[in-house]
């Protein structure tokens, strides 16, 4: 007997959808029936999730965007009111590392980039997300374990982290009288294309699936509206790599 689709009918927008766990999520949600709105900076890599995604028989809108950049982010949402007019679930998930660098040697514009793309693009994000949220919506932002510790070599990472778990918290604390619920999602080591630039040479057998990280975000997500699990955090059995 085919169980019933949970999610069918609400809108989810999953940041970095077309790899790792951002497109797990997206599979996840398609199974429970979700539409979705799929982004990334790569044309090519969303029209091959698009394609990978459409056995679903879900609506899918896909944009391509800069999440570091306002002006490409208002572009996203645009075309979201366009074809939905609303957003029952955000999923930030956009994110990247840096190679394995003490402070002294990193380079200022890597900095940048990652806190602008791991920071201020949940920013941009969740505040255009917001516009067209309503009471029942849920924000789930993929954070990492880096964002309650600290990995040596890793500044810009683990600042990038720290700072959006701590706009994850005031975020869930500011719209708790909206019933918008905000989950943080802290996966430790996850088999994704980010261990090389992090740790090439990462032992991947030992890590999570990023199908097992989107199993955990799909419970949450599917809580009643009247509950919640704040944050989780999913580690790999065999412990410490």
């Amino acid at each position: 007997m085919k169980k019933p689709a949970r999610l069918r009918a609400q809108v989810a927008l999953i940041t970095g959808s077309t790899r790792g766990i951002g497109l797990a999520i997206a599979h996840t949600l398609a199974a429970e029936g979700c539409n979705l709105v799929l982004t990334g900076r790569e044309e090519k890599a969303l029209d091959r999730a698009s394609r990978e995604l459409a056995g679903f028989r879900t609506r899918i809108l896909a944009v391509a965007c800069d999440v570091r950049d306002p002006h490409s982010v208002d572009s996203l949402f645009r075309a979201v009111r366009r074809d939905f007019r609303r957003l029952d679930i955000l999923v930030n998930n956009a994110g990247i590392g840096h190679a394995n660098l003490p402070v002294d040697n990193l380079p200022y514009p890597v900095w940048k980039d990652v806190l602008a793309t791991n920071l201020d693009g949940t920013f941009l994000v969740t505040q255009a997300a917001l516009a067209i949220m309503k009471r029942g919506g849920t924000i789930v932002n993929n954070l990492s374990i880096a964002s309650n510790r600290a990995f040596a070599g890793c500044a810009a990472y683990n600042a990038s982290k720290h700072a959006a778990l701590g706009l994850t918290n005031t975020l869930r604390e500011e719209l708790r009288s909206r019933g918008i619920r905000v989950i943080g999602l802290l996966p430790g080591a996850t088999d994704t294309n980010i261990w090389k630039t992090l740790w090439p040479q990462a032992p991947r057998r030992k890590m999570m699936s990023p199908e097992s990280v989107a199993q955990a975000a799909l419970a949450a997500i599917l809580l009643p509206t009247n509950a919640t699990v704040e944050s989780i955090e999913i580690l790999p059995s065999a412990g410490t790599l």
